[in-house]
Parts: structure tokens; C-alpha cells; sequence
């Protein structure tokens, strides 16, 4: 088996390769000299060397905030780096229509929601809504889609008796808010109730949010995962390319049995 040969690299800063970074990060300290000093010394422990404190600005009351730049001695093997994606061909509107029209001879039904407490739609609305994002049309501009948006703090449970009352062929969550890991748990609510309900299967479950990526997507149990600057026609092109392909194997299959 052939072995890709190491390609060490480190964080590009005023030159290649010279390994200067930038942390920054809040401490319980009043701005001053003293607190600056506390800031330096906590990126040296980090690591850092020769660590400078460009910014420190108070952020609230006994609060500052440090920016604080210096260099990093570690490197790293990109060819070592494995992460799963979303791979599909990328297709045009009308392509996208044409082979739900042609393949598939009905429409593609998605139900979305921010789920939980997350009341902000701005994610769910780029995919879902007429408008889109980026100069893409969303799914409801689309002939071969049925899309239905929940909109915002919609429970679990509600987004999965909704889903299953449509016949819908997917589930989109939408998790902007994301402090202490709230995502990751309404996420994983959501897959446990669906196979409680021995619904798991019935549905193609797609997560989006700023802090999501496909690999999180796929811890948490969902199919796929799309995170910043996803744009309408990545999530039509997978879901396509998902029920095409589906049916095509259904067809084959019955084809074949017949």
C-alpha cells in the first residue's frame, strides 16, 4: 500500500512557516499593567513564545479582554488529517428539478426547525425560504421541493410528529445558539427520540450551524452535516443524489425480484 509522504506544516504569521499565532481569551482582572502581565505570562505557559499583548480592553466590570500574538513551536502533518464530508456533485437548479421530475416523479418534501431554545432563524430561513442566500433561491423556489419551515424554539417531539404527518423525506435542524454544547445535546435528543419511535429510518436527518460540520453531524447520528456558508443548493444537490439514488436501487431491486 502506498504511504503519503509527511507534509509537516506550521501557522503562516508575518512570514511562511515562521509559527506565529494569535490566542485570546477573557481574565477576571480590572485592566492594568498587572493584568497585561498575567495575560503574557498565561500565553507563555500555552506555549507561546515571546508572547505580546496587543489588545487588552475591558470587557465588563473586573473583566479584560487580551489578544495576545507570539510563536508556536508545533507543526502539523496535514497528510494525516482524515475528516469525513459531504461529497456529492454540485448541481443547478435546474438540473436539480429535472432529475426530481424525472427520477423521482413527485416532490421532495423537507421539514426544518430551530429546535430548542434557539430562536434564531437566520440559518434555516437561507435554506428553506424563497429569498435563499448568497443569490440562491431556497427550496421553496425550487419546482421539485415541498418545504415546510417551523421556524424558531420548536420541541423535538413537534418537528417529528409534523415530519411524520407530511410524509416528509427530510429533517432539517438548525442550532445557532451553541453555549455549552447546547447543539450537540438538542441534536442528539432529536436521533434518540427518532429511533425511540422507531422512526430513524424514515427520514433523511440533516443538522446545520455555525459550529456544525458533517463529522459532528455524524457523531450525533444524523446523515449529513452543513455548517458556514452552506448555501441552498448544496443541501437540494445531497438530498437529491440521497432519494435518486434510493430510488433508482428500489427500482432495480423490484426489477430484478420480478
Amino acid at each position: 500500500m502506498h504511504k503519503t509522504e509527511p507534509k509537516h506544516l506550521r501557522a503562516y504569521g508575518d512570514r511562511e512557516g515562521d509559527g506565529m499565532v494569535q490566542m485570546s481569551f477573557t481574565l477576571a482582572m480590572p485592566k492594568s499593567a498587572r493584568a497585561k502581565e498575567a495575560a503574557r505570562k498565561f500565553a507563555e505557559l500555552h506555549g507561546l513564545r515571546d508572547p505580546l499583548v496587543t489588545t487588552m480592553e475591558e470587557c465588563a466590570e473586573g473583566y479584560s479582554y487580551f489578544v495576545v500574538y507570539g510563536q508556536s513551536s508545533h507543526s502539523i502533518d496535514v497528510n494525516a488529517v482524515e475528516v469525513p464530508e459531504v461529497e456529492v456533485p454540485r448541481l443547478d437548479m435546474k438540473e436539480i428539478d429535472h432529475r426530481i421530475s424525472v427520477r423521482l416523479g413527485r416532490k421532495i418534501v423537507v421539514v426544518g426547525a430551530c429546535t430548542g431554545s434557539d430562536a434564531h432563524t437566520v440559518g434555516i430561513d437561507a435554506i428553506l425560504n424563497m429569498k435563499g442566500y448568497a443569490g440562491e433561491k431556497g427550496l421553496e423556489a425550487y419546482k421539485g421541493f415541498e418545504a415546510y419551515n417551523l421556524g424558531a424554539q420548536v420541541e423535538n417531539d413537534q418537528l417529528i410528529e409534523r415530519a411524520a404527518s407530511l410524509e416528509a423525506d427530510a429533517i432539517l435542524v438548525s442550532q445557532v445558539i451553541t453555549q455549552r454544547n447546547c447543539h450537540k445535546e438538542n441534536g442528539r435528543a432529536l436521533i434518540e427520540s427518532l429511533v425511540r419511535r422507531g422512526l430513524r429510518e424514515r427520514f433523511i436527518c440533516l443538522f446545520g450551524g455555525p459550529r456544525v460540520d458533517h463529522k459532528l453531524a455524524l457523531e450525533l447520528g444524523f446523515d449529513a452535516g452543513f455548517g458556514p456558508g452552506t448555501r441552498p443548493g448544496d443541501v437540494a444537490s445531497y438530498l437529491v443524489h440521497r432519494l435518486c439514488a434510493d430510488g433508482e436501487q428500489r427500482v432495480s431491486i423490484s426489477s430484478s425480484l420480478a
